[in-house]
């Protein structure tokens, strides 16, 4: 397989190229780094949503939207498939770099990564990257500065000069866009952790609701996982049989059926300190190949309504009558 590195700089490159279109703006910095704001200071929007999306997993993915409905009102899904599920999903698009300094809190996740490759998941897939330019796509409030920029090379290995940091909050178009897109991503890890291999994993299609967009990062944050704890659903082919895919969905962990947001709050917001099974996509279908099919869990539409605060059709079911003429008087 060629270089993740390489693969997402080359999209980078078409980001930089449309930034106009897309609502994103790129900088260099002192250091020769290039930042590209798609949702900090810049507006983005769907289109550069689904291009980060692409970005995180290296173009190991087809990620698109579609329409869908929460309790009967329209709503934007993305939807994402991969025939290359462990190393686009885990040792790309998961985000598993903490970005902390003095002056920058971040997240960060992308193949740069795979040239560090300290994650148990690159043991587990087996992929390592070597590239002498990297991309790490950053969450965070603020635009990273040269700090970031130097932790990044340092632990790349790559000139300062090589770094791309694709930048966006999670209260932004973006941050909603390339959140839904992590559903696939989400089932995958939790196989991980309960210990089946993730190379047997053929391929993987999902799809999540786009959470309203909140700038409260603390509201973005519960929307956007309740989006997929309550709303992703995923399609695996897999190789081999697992006597534990029932604990894959959200509905296996003892706080399902609980928002995101008082989840959180229950943990004094610090995320590292959720039991990781929260983390985890609504329903999940696995169908193993020359075997059976099995299917879990279920889409919670009223924990979305209530989670994305609908206003006239929370609650409605669609086809109901009733809840729709409730919804045209209000």
């Amino acid at each position: 397989m060629d270089s993740l590195n390489r693969m997402a700089v080359e999209l980078v490159d078409e980001a930089i190229d449309f930034a106009d279109e897309l609502n994103v703006a790129a900088y260099e910095l002192d250091s020769g780094a290039t930042v590209l704001d798609f949702g900090v200071e810049a507006d983005g929007g769907v289109e550069a949503g689904l291009l980060l999306a692409e970005i995180q997993t290296a173009g190991l993915a087809t990620v698109q939207t579609r329409m869908g409905r929460v309790t009967g009102a329209p709503v934007p899904h993305v939807e994402l498939s991969t025939d290359h599920p462990a190393v686009a999903l885990l040792c790309s698009q998961k985000a598993g770099w903490e970005l902390d300094t003095e002056t920058f809190e971040g997240l960060g996740s992308g193949p740069a990564r795979a040239l560090v490759g300290e994650e148990r998941e690159f043991e587990a897939v087996g992929y390592y990257d070597e590239f002498d330019l990297t991309v790490l796509c950053v969450e965070s409030t603020t635009l990273p500065d040269d700090d970031v920029v130097a932790r990044v090379a340092d632990r790349a290995n790559v000139n300062e000069s090589a770094v791309f940091l694709p930048t966006c909050a999670l209260g932004s178009t973006v941050g909603s866009v390339t959140t839904a897109a992590r559903a696939g991503e989400l089932a995958m890890f939790r196989l991980l952790e309960l210990g089946y291999d993730p190379t047997d994993v053929l391929s993987v299609s999902a799809s999540a609701p786009v959470a309203p967009v909140s700038y409260d990062e603390t509201t973005a944050m519960g929307r956007t996982n309740d989006a997929l704890a309550y709303g992703g659903e995923v399609h695996l082919t897999v190789a081999e049989e697992f006597d534990r895919f029932d604990q894959v969905p959200s509905v296996a962990a003892d706080q399902y059926g609980t928002p995101f947001g008082e989840i959180f709050a229950d943990a004094d917001y610090d995320f590292y300190d959720l039991d990781e099974s929260v983390f985890a996509p609504a329903s999940l279908t696995v169908d193993v190949v020359n075997g059976p099919t099995y299917a879990y869990g279920e889409v919670r539409e009223d924990l979305l309504a209530e989670s994305f605060d609908f206003v006239g059709r929370a609650g409605a079911e669609e086809g109901d009558p009733d809840a729709d003429a409730d919804a045209d008087a209000a």
